[in-house]
């Protein structure tokens, strides 16, 4: 059971308590387990080791399900554990293959060398298949460390590999094997010396001064009809002292009604910000009676270049973003016929979404442009930094996470969200219901952050960025090169072992 509480301990790897030694440690004792075991009890411990991973680090999904979902508490027990368990099948298969290819089951630099790429592959599927989930990744224990360096450069994934040599170090030290501890420690060294000379982001010398709106609206009370005008009325309540700013930002659905039935609305905060030289975004549920579509919107309101003198909003204009990455059952559901019967949990308000594109243009808001993702779609790098543009400004996120209450999935959501501004070296600014919002700098590695669970307006003044990163423009494509040709330098060590044999 070793490998179940390796596992659980993971969870003090993230945020919020950012303990990153944590994580290498605890996957250096699945390395001590693995070493020298057969292929099925490799397969066990990885499986359990899962299951510790995900049942503690996403353990915030629960208060969702037991809270808003409707079931049982046994039957929201077992939910979680299906959830978890499947999750769990990826570092179970990862081990499994990796013995399954190896001559010898003792942890080699050939037996590491083919376990982290298929690990990665592992990785790569989990946030892929099924709509993908890629929570909890290891890269991001290292937000708050100083491996951050790297990840304008190698991004979370690269990141991901780190903390697997470390951890393989950590369990070379435990057998005495001194070389692979060298090569590991001259390797990182010599990569986060590189990284920080080779630093392809600075400081412009603008500023953008920011407010963010933070209405802290109960979860029940966010889709009652009889409260959509006075939660619409309490936003433009918190903002209008605030209209001197260069922008404004509300979260997502923040206006819950839908937009053909709030123009009006949305025309007068068009006015209103223009009137004031500035911009606001916002969060708003479109349904368009034409085709009986609903989207999950981010619009932009007021002036949307600095020499405007009105607004541009009507109904459908074109500075919108529509989310692509929907949250299965929370905003579609699979198999919805069989499932929404069966539980309130598959029958939420709103969770019949239409996907947007998957790349869309930035919004402009009053001359900044702005790279959007809202909420769960911040976890997907690929289509977050598919949507980035040398002329981005800002990294923009929207959530309400007051599904998860006081629990740490807030936290690593936002620490998610900081890393994507890492990877991008874009200043981020993050807005949600009740928490956490607030605006991060990826050079200062330093964020400002409103209260949790309080209505609460806050404007920042954050400095813009010059310069494009090297993972902004290549991603995760040399990353995935050099691994797939060290796994095929170590499948062909494998072969010549197992021939010898």
């Amino acid at each position: 059971m070793l490998a179940l509480f390796a596992g659980i301990f993971m969870v003090l790897g993230y945020a919020p308590f950012n303990l990153w030694p944590i994580a290498p440690l605890a996957l250096a004792t699945l390395f001590y387990l693995n070493n020298n075991a057969s292929n099925k009890i490799a397969a066990t411990n990885g499986f359990l080791f899962g299951l510790g991973w995900f049942g503690a680090g996403i353990s915030w999904v629960h208060v969702s399900i037991a809270q808003f979902g409707g079931l049982p508490l046994i039957a929201s027990l077992l939910l979680m554990l299906l959830l978890v368990s499947y999750l769990a099948i990826y570092p179970a298969l990862a081990c499994w293959l990796t013995h399954k290819f190896s001559a010898r089951n003792s942890l080699s630099i050939s037996y590491i060398a083919c376990f982290i790429p298929l690990f990665i592959l592992m990785e790569y599927l989990r946030g892929k298949l099924l709509t993908g989930f890629p929570w909890l990744s290891f890269g991001y224990t290292l937000t708050d460390s100083p491996f951050a360096a790297l990840a304008p450069w190698i991004g979370e994934m690269g990141l991901t590999v780190v903390v697997l040599f470390i951890a393989y170090a950590m369990f070379s030290a435990s057998k005495k094997r001194f070389k692979p501890i060298m090569a590991s420690c001259v390797i990182i060294s010599t990569a986060l010396i590189s990284a920080h000379l080779a630093s392809r982001v600075s400081y412009s010398d603008k500023t953008i001064d920011v407010v963010l709106v933070q209405g802290n609206i109960k979860q029940e009370l966010r889709f009652a009809p009889e409260n959509f005008w006075p939660t619409m009325a309490k936003y433009q309540d918190m903002t209008r002292p605030n209209w001197q700013a260069d922008l404004i930002v509300w979260p997502e659905a923040a206006i819950p009604e839908i937009e053909v039935l709030v123009d009006d609305y949305l025309a007068n905060l068009d006015k209103a910000a223009a009137f004031n030289n500035t911009a606001l975004i916002t969060g708003v549920l479109d349904y368009q009676l034409g085709t009986k579509t609903v989207y999950n919107n981010l619009v932009a309101v007021g002036k949307k270049n600095a020499d405007d003198t009105t607004g541009h909003y009507h109904y459908l204009h074109t500075n919108r973003y529509s989310k692509h990455q929907l949250l299965p059952i929370g905003e579609f559901v699979p198999f919805e016929q069989l499932l929404r019967p069966i539980a309130p949990l598959f029958n939420l308000d709103h969770s019949s979404f239409t996907r947007g594109e998957a790349k869309q243009a930035n919004l402009v808001a009053n001359g900044f442009n702005v790279l959007p993702a809202i909420c769960y779609e911040i976890a997907f790098t690929d289509l977050v930094r598919g949507n980035y543009t040398e002329n981005s400004d800002l990294l923009f996120t929207v959530s309400n996470d007051a599904w998860f209450g006081n629990s740490h999935g807030p936290h690593q959501h936002m620490q998610i969200a900081r890393m994507r501004a890492l990877e991008l070296g874009l200043p981020l600014i993050r807005v949600t219901n009740n928490g956490i919002s607030g605006v991060y700098d990826p050079v200062a590695k330093q964020g400002q952050y409103l209260p949790q669970f309080e209505a609460a307006v806050e404007r920042l003044k954050l400095p813009l960025l010059t310069g494009n990163t090297f993972f902004s423009q290549f991603g995760n494509y040399p990353l995935y090169v050099f691994l797939l040709s060290s796994l095929i330098i170590s499948l062909l060590i494998q072969y010549r072992l197992r021939h010898k044999v």
